[in-house]
């Protein structure tokens, strides 16, 4: 069954008198369940469609439907209730509050749900600990390394408990051995049934996505299934030979 179910979907941006086509007419359907990466060039496409996706921007022409709802054309107001209620985002730079900790940092999409304060800490905390930082929840941004601040991100993503998670660039900002401690993450969580879209410009990242589909000029050049890389393996690998 189809979470996500795009249809002719375009979106045009306007440059003083020029009008300029950032997605022209893509349609495809991403399963529940799936881990997707979506990849391309600067200027492929693949940010705006991420953006389309996330109810972040509204389509210019056609239709997208998220979990059987027609979001393309909701108001603003109708859009930001999506936002809050089926979408879990992951940032390149985890986009945390700085002088916030971990845990309130987690659960701040609960508080403009109007969640009360014990349940928005509980369930925080519980997410906190999903991804392995129960003893960092009073810390903030600034006391941690650059993989635990993308954990709290992640674990903010996941509070109210999203229907989809869309990770841009989520390994951008870390080193090598980082990422794939993230992917590891998103692969487990991606396997007690969450749907993940990454978008990413590395060809090693994208490997651990089950379906790859590459943007170019606007539109889908290639979109196929991938034998997808395991990334606890790669980093159990790693760990020995450091």
């Amino acid at each position: 069954m189809s979470l996500i179910r795009v249809e002719n979907l375009a979106k045009n941006y306007r440059l003083g008198d020029t009008e300029v086509p950032a997605l022209r007419g893509v349609t495809l359907t991403i399963e529940r369940g799936s881990f997707v990466a979506v990849m391309g060039p600067s200027g492929s496409g693949k940010s705006t469609f991420m953006n389309l996706l996330g109810c972040l921007d509204t389509p210019s022409a056609g239709r997208y439907w998220l979990d059987g709802d027609l979001v393309s054309q909701l108001d603003d107001d109708a859009l930001s209730r999506v936002r809050n209620r089926k979408i879990g985002f992951v940032f390149q730079h985890f986009n945390l509050l700085p002088r916030t900790s971990a845990l309130d940092n987690v659960a701040l999409p609960l508080l403009y749900r109007g969640v009360k304060a014990a349940e928005r800490q509980a369930r925080a905390a519980r997410r906190l600990a999903q991804v392995g930082l129960a003893e960092r929840s009073g810390h903030h941004p600034a006391q941690l390394s650059g993989g635990q601040q993308q954990r709290v991100a992640i674990a903010r993503a996941l509070v109210g408990d999203p229907a989809l998670i869309l990770a841009d660039e989520p390994t951008g900002a870390l080193d090598s051995r980082t990422g794939i401690e993230i992917m590891t993450l998103l692969q487990e969580l991606n396997r007690e049934g969450i749907t993940i879209v990454v978008v990413t410009h590395e060809h090693d990242i994208a490997a651990y996505a089950g379906r790859i589909i590459h943007f170019r000029d606007g539109v889908v050049v290639d979109d196929a299934l991938n034998a997808s890389r395991d990334a606890s393996a790669d980093l159990a690998a790693l760990t020995a030979v450091s």
